[in-house]
């Protein structure tokens, strides 16, 4: 019996032996960050990764125009034209679209378009994407947000 248990021993530490070397094997063939070694620490996080990403984004704010919106009062008769590209959300009152064609203005919000005189939805953005569009208050207290070129008539 003895014989028997002594090789049941040499093949449970022969296994744990070849389980280890794989091991270490795998661990060292792995890259820092890689899929096989996920691991990333909080300091890389923020002594690289988040400066990295800030720079990006102030750059990207600061380098291009028209990505802020700007916040219009419009009194009841008065207008706002957008240029191509133009982007309007009707925030309090009521507007309607002024347009000579179709499409007045794209609904970004609901994937569809409003002709001349088609009224504005609060809070949906709207585009336009030919000259000559324009937005009319239709009564007082009117508050838009506009990102892009505009005139007030």
């Amino acid at each position: 019996m003895k014989p028997k248990r002594n090789r049941w021993f040499l093949r449970a530490l022969a296994l744990m032996l070849a389980s280890m070397a794989a091991l270490v094997t795998f661990s060292a063939a792995a890259e820092a960050g890689s899929q096989g070694d996920p691991l990333v620490t909080l300091s890389y996080l923020n002594e690289t990764f988040l400066p990295k990403i800030l720079a990006q984004v102030q750059g990207t704010a600061s380098g291009s125009s028209g990505t802020n919106f700007a916040v219009v009062d419009l009194s009841k008769g008065k207008s706002l034209s957008l240029s191509v590209g133009g982007e309007v959300m009707l925030r309090m009152g009521t507007a309607t679209c002024g347009a000579t064609s179709s499409p007045g203005l794209i609904d970004e919000t609901s994937a569809g378009s409003i002709d001349n005189g088609g009224v504005l939805v609060k809070n949906h953005l709207y585009m336009a994407t030919i000259d000559g569009r324009s937005v009319k208050a239709t009564g007082d207290g009117v508050k838009l947000l506009v990102r892009g070129s505009y005139s007030l008539s």
